[in-house]
């Protein structure tokens, strides 16, 4: 089973009150370059087969604070950017929360176009298949991490769940926090969702429960006895 660890990029001076989406020269502030040193800290023990990264600075930055002293280079995916939020890019949220597409943002994101921009479909498609080829190329043994943004992450996360996009607002994805997913042949496990502790992982990806995983893809039945 291939095994993902998401995170998202560290605070910037823009995360929050305005929508950065695409804007380029948004690097980590100090608040946000203290998170990706410590998510480097959280995961030093975890054995990294790639470090892959959306284009923009601050993921970079996040995405390198990991792979200081690893050896390993940072290769960037552009399918894993920031959704292209078109004319609402560098606004304000309060501002944006007054626009007639807020509340299809929020409740029926499916249907979200943004005006000049990307439609939310687009993005989650974009993103999952971006998992799905990394998956492929590293093979089914690998571990390895994916920086990218919140909207992004959730849009992962979403599918790894088999929910429908619509859903995708009840997931919440927090600077530097960290999720991990585990692809086996016939389904996703969530083992992490927008965690901020040190990450241990079992070496062995098939889990020893008894024989019962015949297909790598069974669920516990009960809850099983863990597997981190």
């Amino acid at each position: 089973m291939t095994t993902l660890l998401l995170a998202r990029h560290g605070l910037t001076d823009l995360t929050g009150p305005v929508l950065a989406g695409r804007t380029p020269g948004v690097h980590l502030s100090d608040a946000g370059r203290a998170q990706a040193a410590a998510l480097a800290e959280r995961i030093a023990g975890v054995r990294l087969d790639a470090i892959v990264s959306s284009p923009l600075e601050r993921c970079r930055e996040t995405a390198e604070a990991v792979a200081a002293g690893r050896g390993l280079p940072v290769e960037t995916d552009e399918r894993l950017l920031e959704c292209d939020y078109g004319d609402w890019t560098g606004r304000e949220l309060k501002e944006l929360a007054k626009d007639p597409l807020w509340p299809v943002v929020q409740a029926h994101p499916s249907a979200a176009v943004f005006p000049g921009g990307e439609a939310m479909t687009a993005m989650q498609y974009r993103a999952v298949a971006a998992i799905r080829g990394w998956n492929r190329r590293l093979g089914e043994k690998a571990v390895y991490l994916a920086c990218s943004h919140g909207d992004v992450i959730k849009a992962i996360v979403a599918d790894a769940l088999g929910l429908h996009l619509d859903q995708f607002q009840r997931i919440t994805a927090d600077p530097a926090a960290l999720t991990v997913i585990r692809y086996a042949p016939l389904r996703p496990f969530v083992l992490k969702l927008n965690d901020m502790g040190e990450l241990k992982l079992s070496e062995d990806s098939e889990e020893k429960d008894g024989g019962e995983n015949s297909t790598g893809s069974d669920a516990a039945v009960g809850g099983g006895p863990g597997t981190t």
